[in-house]
């Protein structure tokens, strides 16, 4: 069998000459099935969810490779962030073979579970070749965002706190849309939000689809703000500042800008006449802040996750075992179980120590650069829109990330993942605006 890895000129020139193949729509619409249900499944943080996800990835796996088996040529589009992720894998590996997981079995649990996160970034970065794709790729996200914030708001109106008006959590939490957690609702609008604003913007689409994806992006925002999730709010309002200032960078797009403060100024509004309790949460972010800095709750977690990391800074506690070995740091009472490090950062550092960390650093330098690249060329191309809407749904969900756990909710990590690889994707796609490829 004949092996090639395509270089992104290769890519390009393959992409605008080929057409999609019948094994590759079949792997696209898997993966986006599998990306749209697994929110819908609250989140996928149920074991019968995550083996689904699981599944799900190897059988799209098996059939990529199938269908190169049938070709004759093993041919691979490379990506800049597959030797990051292939590296995070050799670290995990490396704490399995020495034994420097605390509990091995969770670690591998969470192996797999990264594994299919690796397996959907790949084939997305294999299959997704032709400009038709990304224009659809945006209008199933554009309208699934905006459905399930219309269904989080309906909920949220009539449900009593029940979870498609049927579900009471048994541990409680403040439930909105599919998530248990307010918190990771917000998260997943975050991803999604851009992906509407974007296509609002693009030359690509016209006068109905850009009223439609106006409208679903408006619906995003103010949910989020109706979760009441201070760290939505706030990773909202970063997504916004970067927006601008790229914007204002292409001064031909200033009336975009204009446009884009009277529709938050909208979104203000239209917050402040249906809820009152959503301002009173925005509000309130200055003096949680306070009440955490004097000795709250997440800071106290934030120092005990420091104590850990200092007792194994190298070798870590072993991906996935936070919630193993938290209990012997834990520095104060409480009745729950602390699952999760409220903060993505120092619990990738507990548990893959400076190696892990590192590879994440490097991870995130190789995306935003090679997204930063294409952005340069905004609006002219669908490569540069693409671009926009990932690094600003990539940078939203990892400001949240510094007081919450988004990313180790499996629905969200996937999402995210996919977006990275979108992020880092060389241009391979048809840069006339009229391009039908």
């Amino acid at each position: 069998m004949k092996i090639s890895i395509n270089t992104p000129d290769e890519a390009l020139t393959a992409s605008s000459r080929s057409q999609p193949g019948t094994m590759d729509t079949i792997i696209l619409c898997g993966i986006f099935a599998v990306l749209l249900s697994a929110p819908l499944a609250f989140g996928a943080v149920q074991l019968w969810a995550r083996f689904a996800m699981e599944s799900s990835a190897a059988c799209l796996l098996a059939i990529w490779t199938f269908q190169q088996i049938i070709s004759g040529e093993l041919r691979v589009h490379d990506n800049p962030v597959f030797t990051p992720m292939l590296a995070f894998g050799a670290v995990v590996a490396l704490q399995l073979t020495f034994g420097w997981t605390s509990y091995a079995y969770q670690t591998q649990l969470h192996l797999a579970l990264y594994a299919a996160y690796g397996a959907f970034s790949f084939l997305l970065v294999q299959c997704l070749r032709h400009t038709r794709q990304i224009k659809f790729f945006a209008a199933i996200f554009t309208g699934y965002g905006g459905a399930i914030a219309m269904f989080a708001l309906l909920q949220n109106l009539s449900s009593g706190g029940r979870l498609y008006w049927l579900r009471t959590p048994p541990a409680g939490g403040l439930i909105y849309g599919p998530y248990v957690n307010h918190n990771h609702y917000a998260g997943l609008m975050e991803m999604l939000l851009p992906i509407a604003i974007v296509t609002a913007l693009s030359h690509y689409t016209r006068g109905v689809q850009k009223i439609a994806a106006s409208l679903a992006a408006v619906l995003m925002a103010v949910t989020i703000f109706l979760s009441g999730s201070r760290g939505g709010m706030v990773a909202f309002a970063a997504e916004v500042m970067l927006l601008s200032i790229i914007l204002v960078r292409h001064k031909r797009n200033r009336r975009n800008l204009l446009v884009g403060i009277l529709a938050l100024l909208v979104v203000a509004l239209l917050v402040w006449m249906i809820d009152a309790g959503a301002v009173s949460r925005l509000a309130s972010i200055t003096s949680e802040t306070q009440s955490e800095l004097s000795g709250g709750t997440r800071l106290s977690i934030d120092r005990d996750s420091l104590r850990m990391f200092s007792h194994r800074p190298i070798r870590g506690w072993g991906l996935g075992n936070f919630p193993e070995a938290y209990p012997q740091f834990r520095s104060f009472y409480t009745d729950f179980r602390i699952n999760q490090a409220h903060n993505d950062y120092l619990q990738l550092l507990v548990e893959t120590g400076i190696p892990g960390f590192a590879i994440m650093l490097w991870f995130l330098i190789r995306i935003y650069k090679n997204a930063w690249l294409k952005l340069e060329e905004w609006p002219s191309n669908i490569n540069s829109d693409l671009a926009l809407a990932t690094i600003l749904g990539i940078s939203g969900i990892l400001i949240h990330s510094f007081v919450d756990f988004n990313l180790q909710i499996p629905a969200n990590a996937a999402l995210f993942y996919c977006l990275c690889a979108l992020a880092a994707m060389e241009p391979r796609f048809s840069i006339s605006r009229r391009g039908t490829n």
